[in-house]
């Protein structure tokens, strides 16, 4: 039998995008507001927040960008392409000084001139053993509680077993690049992850694979407490959705099921925990996700973020918090990435609308 997934919708109110992207109904909690933070960095993917109060951008084209607010009135003042002719750097991370670029096939490191510009001619490759397969190559990346950068490896197809046994694996190495390990397995493609702020343990999202018809099976959130864990892809997908070519092959492991099942297809992506104060009690230590949206379901969905609630470090509820990137079977834009700004904000990368959202909560 295969498991219904339930949503539960929370009460929302509508807001007005102005005509600087294109008029267009968002719709957030009572209390919440939406407004452009910055415009023209074409394919935004991951966030990172640099020094002061600048964030690098990757993208799914050929450069990473930088964008900085001077006068601290959270709207952009400069947007610069700070790097270019790269290979998809989805992937970036600011630490202690450097700027890591995940690119689908290596992660490089820049030295951060005081200017909060990357110095191009100190670009070193500190690992450049990845597949340059596109399909799922996007490369995420962050920094582990451990010291250790953590890079998701998607399979090269729907579904399929590989005897490279990196793909369908969440990946993590030393910051110089050496000791590259697999931490988790059983993934079809996540590209977003993050720690949670009190275990310091992995939480990511993993894209349910296609063919199977519009509601089956979910896309996942999943919690990996500790190495070596298997979340079950190609083998079965969400909690009970059996594969029809490979559910017989399984190995003789456990396999994790989600810690909590999303929306079929809707094509979770960056996740963050929430650490500020700005927003009311409630939304502490919740998760937010990023749902890039449906690509070929006869209904659309995504195209939104959705909150996971946590009780005693279990997944507690799932819900839609801002939505309306999508209207009718039109999508203008599609989320992919969330990060918390210093003031307890949410931004928000597009990589249709070409634009990054700040998202704040104000009595």
């Amino acid at each position: 039998m295969i498991k219904k997934v339930y949503f539960v919708f929370i009460l929302l109110t509508p807001f007005i995008i102005g005509s600087e992207t294109k008029p267009n109904n968002i719709v957030l909690p009572p209390g919440f507001s939406i407004s452009i933070f910055a415009k023209n960095i074409y394919g935004a993917r991951q966030l990172t927040t640099g020094p002061g109060n600048s964030l690098y951008i990757g993208t799914r084209g050929d450069g990473v960008y930088a964008v900085f607010d001077d006068n601290k009135d959270f709207i952009a003042d400069r947007t610069v392409k700070i790097l270019e002719k790269l290979n998809a750097p989805n992937g970036v991370l600011y630490h202690d000084g450097f700027l890591f670029v995940a690119e689908i096939h290596r992660v490089t490191r820049y030295s951060v001139k005081n200017n909060g510009l990357p110095d191009v001619k100190s670009m070193k490759v500190i690992n450049d053993s990845f597949s340059h397969d596109r399909r799922h190559g996007y490369k995420y990346i962050k920094l582990g509680p451990d010291n250790k950068l953590y890079i998701p490896v998607g399979v090269p197809c729907n579904v399929c077993q590989n005897s490279d046994e990196r793909y369908g694996t969440i990946m993590r190495m030393n910051l110089d690049g050496s000791a590259l390990e697999i931490y988790a397995r059983g993934i079809r493609n996540s590209v977003g992850f993050d720690f949670h702020p009190d275990t310091g343990q992995l939480w990511f999202t993993d894209n349910g694979r296609d063919s199977m018809g519009d509601d089956i099976p979910p896309d996942e959130l999943n919690h990996a407490p500790v190495k070596d864990m298997h979340f079950g892809f190609p083998f079965i997908h969400g909690a009970l959705v059996r594969d029809p070519d490979f559910w017989k092959k399984a190995p003789a492991v456990d396999m994790i099921p989600p810690a909590q099942e999303l929306g079929p297809h809707v094509a979770a992506l960056g996740m963050t925990f929430y650490r500020g104060s700005q927003f009311p009690a409630k939304y502490a230590g919740s998760i937010f996700i990023a749902e890039h949206g449906s690509w070929n379901r006869s209904v659309p969905i995504g195209y939104r973020i959705s909150l996971v609630t946590l009780s005693q470090n279990r997944a507690a509820s799932y819900a839609v918090f801002v939505e309306g990137w999508l209207e009718g079977r039109s999508a203008w834009g599609r989320p992919v990435d969330i990060l918390e700004y210093y003031d307890g904000s949410l931004i928000v990368s597009d990589d249709t609308g070409n634009a990054l959202y700040r998202i704040r909560y104000s009595l």
